[in-house]
């Protein structure tokens, strides 16, 4: 199944010449870091010019600045994408995250919902803090320890921001309703888990 084949989203997608004074700003930023265009989560923040300045602000300081290495940080975003099935998350996050020097077994196993098999020490407690604390809505105090020793606590800050401000914007695109660009494979098709 391909993107063309899902229901049409509840935002039109906005051009850059569409975009009003507030929003224009905003638009150009974006088109400079985006893999999917205006699309995604921007399509829906852009209908709030203020909010999607600081979300992207945001998003930018945890993509590109964030203290917890870049293999680290997508992994956190994929778990996040798989468990709420975020079709968007997974199609932007999941290269990236093969990029940035995560195995491809890994995010196999991920994305198969099986806890991945071979990961290094840092990537196993990525994949226990981020599970747990979306799981239980809290971490162990074993999980922190370890999550502290192998991390430290700027990284552990930082990673628990990246998975919270990911379930948000996982929200978004659930509520907008946003797919993957026209013509491309869902990743997660109907019927899987």
């Amino acid at each position: 199944m391909t993107s063309d084949d899902a229901k049409k989203p509840r935002f039109p997608l906005l051009t850059l010449e569409e975009l009003s004074d507030e929003q224009r700003p905003l638009g150009e930023q974006i088109m400079k870091v985006s893999s999917v265009g205006l699309g995604g989560p921007y399509n829906p923040l852009l209908r709030s010019p203020v909010l999607g300045q600081r979300m992207f602000d945001l998003l930018y300081y945890l993509r590109w600045n964030s203290s917890v290495p870049l293999r680290l940080n997508e992994f956190a975003i994929l778990i996040v994408g798989r468990q709420w099935r975020s079709q968007v998350e997974w199609y932007a996050h999941a290269p990236l995250a093969i990029k940035a020097g995560l195995s491809p077994e890994i995010v196999a196993d991920l994305k198969a919902q099986k806890r991945p098999a071979s990961m290094q020490a840092d990537e196993a407690i990525v994949y226990d803090f981020v599970t747990e604390l979306m799981a239980t809505h809290r971490v162990s105090d074993a999980t922190f320890a370890r999550a502290k020793q192998i991390l430290g606590e700027q990284q552990v800050v930082d990673l628990t921001s990246v998975a919270g401000t990911y379930v948000t914007v996982a929200m978004v695109l659930a509520m907008a309703e946003e797919s993957v660009p026209a013509g491309k494979e869902l990743p997660f098709k109907p019927g899987e888990p």
